[in-house]
């Protein structure tokens, strides 16, 4: 079975805990792991969650030096086996299967998130955020990614007490978005269009040329 056609499944399947329609674009990627900075005088640790089946990974991957190491967390364990024997032999990776919140968590220099935060809840999505943050190093970053144009069709889609938690849910997500962003970047080669926003545990942020956020649109192929 390929990539493409187990995520189409499991799409169909868990909607919810999927979230993305489609594999993430070459021009995602490159955004997602835009601040994986190399840096030759010692080894970096990096986290992604939901990886689901291993678009971004690659992309990790690729920058990843000898000592480097990388934890996957995948809740979907058809994923994860297929991340496990994509990576099979590699010793810097570490996969694990399950919810976040089920695991212990090292401390990173970089995390990339491609969780769908749009379909938790207030707390789980507060939950989420506090762990990863507070498991970033000084200088560390965390990057995730929301499809444009995502909020308001959720909005329009459920009513009654499920649009009560969804816009309780939208509304701790801005929260968080104003306190720890540093960079909003708009990836429009991607099926569909996503915003992707790199964030930092601390004020002012650990990347100066970015002290405000901004909407920057990556136009290389």
């Amino acid at each position: 079975m390929t990539e493409v056609t187990l995520f189409l499944r499991e799409y169909a399947k868990t909607r919810r805990d999927v979230g993305a329609i489609a594999p993430s674009s070459a021009r995602l990627c490159r955004a997602l792991t835009r601040y994986m900075i190399p840096n030759p005088g010692r080894s970096r640790a990096v986290l992604e969650v939901g990886p689901g089946t291993g678009a971004v990974t690659r992309y990790i991957t690729g920058s990843l030096g000898r000592l480097d190491t990388l934890d996957l967390i995948e809740a979907n364990p058809r994923f994860a086996a297929l991340l496990r024997h994509t990576y099979d032999g590699d010793p810097r990776l570490r996969i694990r299967t399950g919810l976040i919140q089920e695991h212990d968590l090292g401390s990173y220099d970089t995390i990339v998130c491609g969780l769908p935060f749009a379909n938790f809840d207030a707390r789980t999505t507060e939950e989420i955020f506090d762990r990863l943050l507070r498991s970033l190093r000084p200088g560390g970053t965390l990057s995730f990614f929301g499809y444009i144009g995502g909020d308001t069709i959720r909005r329009t889609l459920v009513d009654g007490a499920e649009r009560e938690r969804t816009l309780v849910g939208l509304g701790v997500l801005r929260r968080i978005l104003h306190r720890h962003t540093f960079r909003t970047e708009t990836v429009l080669g991607n099926l569909p269009p996503a915003r992707v926003h790199h964030l930092a545990p601390v004020n002012p942020p650990a990347h100066p040329e970015s002290a405000h956020s901004c909407d920057c649109r990556e136009t290389s192929p």
